[in-house]
């Protein structure tokens, strides 16, 4: 268990662990004070700006008060600091579950009923669930038109795109109608949807209101399993991948989105996020000869691994059934379908990325009494 040790000659704070001890800077500690002038009470927002501290601030003394620190700093400072709460700080958590990369093999399916997810509690566990396995199944849930943006809000906040608040995913005979290769009965190979605008979506709600033929399988991938391999067998490949950006477009008569990202996306400290994958979407570079091929290779084995039952997936879905999942991480996909055999509808909506988690943190409070 770390501790909080001070020093002296010169007052210094560490934390001590069976590793040895780490310095807790002044200015790092300057910046932490809960202390009422520095940090409004109510929001937990600072009313002093941190940036203007001088650089060469230190501490001037330093002292046990009952649990608490007591310390002084040179630019003529002094407060209170709860232990505990500084502890905290020294972690970079944005307090929610971590990732559990999966395979088809899932020893897990996340399934929940509407009408449960109504209890805080249950939507708690689904929250857990969904930020450590990127998707969860729904069924039981209502299917009149718009009933996918009731299921939405108890997640997150709608993000209305150019396809509106939700839109209708089924074969549309005219031409001018069917200005995305989801409005027609062909087969959807994994993808992520959206790759061509910024900020993509980050999660994706998919219900079925209709399913009367036999084709129309459902798929989902979790691309941090299949990266994992990928690294594994071309740590250039994937170097490669997560660094070389793509040119992402779609247009039709009224809209004409283009982004450019790299196909694997990392976050500040360079842990992958997830993908944006879209063969029928994308265009690499101009490279030179070598390196097109290496990227190619890399490419190349990543999407056969994302069709691969290894990984993948698969099931059909009835109505009043639904998918939720993390539009950058889960990738899915189709089976073709016969639009003769009889009507198959489902409906779609986004919701940002951050709304689950930002739920789960305050669910955490209440079921747990701490922070997450």
């Amino acid at each position: 268990m770390p501790e909080i040790h001070i020093l002296s000659s010169p007052t210094r704070l560490v934390m001590r662990t069976p590793e040895g001890d780490t310095p807790l800077p002044a200015l790092w500690l300057r910046a932490l004070s809960p202390d009422p002038t520095q940090r409004d009470p109510l929001t937990g927002q600072r009313l002093v700006n941190p940036h203007l501290f001088p650089e060469d601030l230190v501490l001037t003394a330093a002292r046990w008060d009952g649990p608490r620190l007591h310390l002084a700093f040179s630019d003529g400072f002094a407060g209170h600091y709860d232990a505990a709460e500084l502890l905290a700080g020294t972690v970079l958590s944005e307090g929610c579950p971590a990732p559990q990369p999966w395979a088809a093999n899932i020893a897990y399916t996340p399934v929940y009923q509407w009408p449960d997810l109504a209890q805080d509690a249950v939507l708690y566990q689904a929250l857990k669930d969904f930020i450590e396995l990127g998707f969860l199944l729904v069924h039981d849930t209502p299917t009149q038109p718009d009933s996918i943006l009731t299921i939405a809000r108890r997640f997150g906040f709608v993000r209305e795109t150019n396809f509106g608040a939700y839109f209708e995913v089924y074969s549309r005979p005219k031409a001018a109608d069917a200005i995305d290769l989801s409005y027609q009965p062909v087969a959807l190979g994994p993808h992520t949807d959206n790759p061509y605008r910024t900020p993509v979506p980050g999660i994706q709600l998919l219900q079925c209101l209709q399913n009367e033929t036999s084709g129309g399988l459902s798929s989902l991938v979790d691309s941090l399993a299949v990266a994992a391999q990928v690294r594994q067998e071309d740590p250039e490949g994937f170097a490669l991948l997560s660094r070389i950006p793509l040119r992402f477009e779609h247009r039709d008569a009224n809209t004409q989105l283009v982004a450019i990202k790299p196909m694997i996306e990392l976050d500040g400290s360079g842990q992958m996020v997830g993908v944006h994958y879209s063969p029928r979407l994308d265009n690499i570079p101009l490279m030179s000869e070598d390196d097109t091929r290496r990227y190619h290779r890399a490419r190349k084995r990543m999407g056969e691994l994302f069709d691969d039952d290894t990984y993948a997936l698969r099931f059909r879905l009835e109505p009043g059934q639904m998918m939720v999942f993390d539009n950058n991480r889960v990738l899915h996909g189709r089976t073709s379908f016969n639009p003769a055999e009889g009507h198959r509808q489902l409906q779609g909506c986004y919701i940002d990325r951050d709304g689950p988690r930002s739920l789960y943190r305050v669910l955490n409070r209440k079921f747990t009494g701490t922070p997450a």
